[in-house]
């Protein structure tokens, strides 16, 4: 079966409707109309409402009208008008609960995240159009949860394992998309248990409290201390041999595009530099939308965050969070002068 409309049929089958049953309201706002046309015609298989079909002026005309509970955007360039539709967009679906799918460019990528800060909508960089209907399939996996509370206990549980197949769906579309790069379900995973780790410490099999070793004092003492940033020469150093390999292998070998990222901006972090989300893409080392998946799965893990530019509020940055760049300078600090003979 073609992979696009293995697509269509397993988010349709899975119920692109609400608890009552009816289908899910869709609006698609570009100026491609090529391109509007195929997004609605994608959101129409997979079972959704269109309410509406538009370019992206059309945002800021007159008096809004509903969007719906899933908004596909398309902007592949930007300018001021764009930026004001966009804002405009961007808090209609924060305070609609809408969920935004934003396709974009990479040279437009910087603008159109600076200017979404409220939705926390899906980024795609030229997108395929099967990687748009995974985006929808994850969309699907989110909407239900919006409406539990008006459910009875069966619907509950009936959306509850809905989502969980939609999510698998969506996972082993990733992977008949191609190589997933690392971002699969043990990597989640792995960002979880890194959280919980490093907030509680593990629990004594055999009941109560577990006395600290010497060792256990020594790492709070450590983090009590706040160690310095590794020198960024030593993490520049470890980021090119890293992108090195790339030449003389496949460099899905090696993808790692979660500790990449971390290297890269624990470097500007001690370099006092800022790192755009094209830039912190690049240094992935992996597809943009591959990456853009990454930067939300740190986010969530509170591993990084966005920070708005004091004089241009139409840029964005992404950083290091304070427990992350503690953790990275407690990890090199572990590793000491074996550093730079791992790399």
């Amino acid at each position: 079966m073609p992979q696009a409309h293995f697509a269509y049929s397993s988010v349709r089958d899975s119920g692109a409707s609400d608890a009552a049953g009816l289908p899910l309201g869709l609006s698609v706002f570009a100026d491609r109309v090529h391109l509007r046309d195929e997004m609605r015609d994608d959101a129409q298989s997979a079972g959704f409402h269109i309410m509406r079909t538009d370019g992206i002026a059309s945002l800021l005309e007159g008096e809004a009208q509903p969007l719906g509970e899933v908004v596909l955007l398309d902007c592949p360039v930007i300018d001021g008008s764009m930026l004001a539709a966009l804002a405009r967009l961007d808090l209609r679906a924060a305070n609609s609960g809408a969920q935004l799918v934003v396709s974009t460019t990479v040279e437009a990528l910087d603008d159109v995240f600076a200017c979404m800060d409220q939705s926390n909508p899906q980024f795609l960089v030229d997108p395929s159009r099967a990687e748009r209907v995974i985006a929808l399939g994850r969309v699907l996996a989110k909407v239900p949860q919006l409406r539990l509370r008006e459910l009875t206990e069966t619907d509950r549980l009936m959306l509850l394992r809905l989502t969980e197949q939609v999510a698998q769906i969506a996972e082993r579309l990733d992977r008949l998309s191609g190589p997933t790069h690392g971002h699969g379900p043990d990597s989640a995973f792995r960002f979880e248990a890194f959280k919980r780790d490093f907030a509680h410490p593990p629990a004594n099999p055999i009941g109560g409290p577990i006395a600290p070793s010497a060792e256990d004092e020594g790492a709070r003492a450590t983090r009590q201390t706040r160690p310095p940033l590794p020198d960024p020469r030593l993490l520049r150093r470890i980021l090119r041999q890293r992108q090195l390999r790339g030449r003389f292998f496949d460099g899905e070998l090696f993808a790692d595009p979660a500790w990449d990222m971390l290297l890269d901006l624990t470097a500007a972090r001690a370099e006092h530099k800022r790192v755009s989300v094209t830039s912190l893409c690049i240094a992935s080392c992996v597809p943009p939308t591959t990456a853009l998946r990454w930067i939300g799965q740190l986010t969530e893990a509170g591993l990084i965050e966005r920070v708005e530019d004091d004089t241009d509020r139409r840029r964005a940055f992404l950083v290091l969070t304070d427990r992350a760049a503690d953790a990275m300078a407690r990890y090199f600090l572990e590793l000491d002068a074996n550093a730079s003979r791992l790399i």
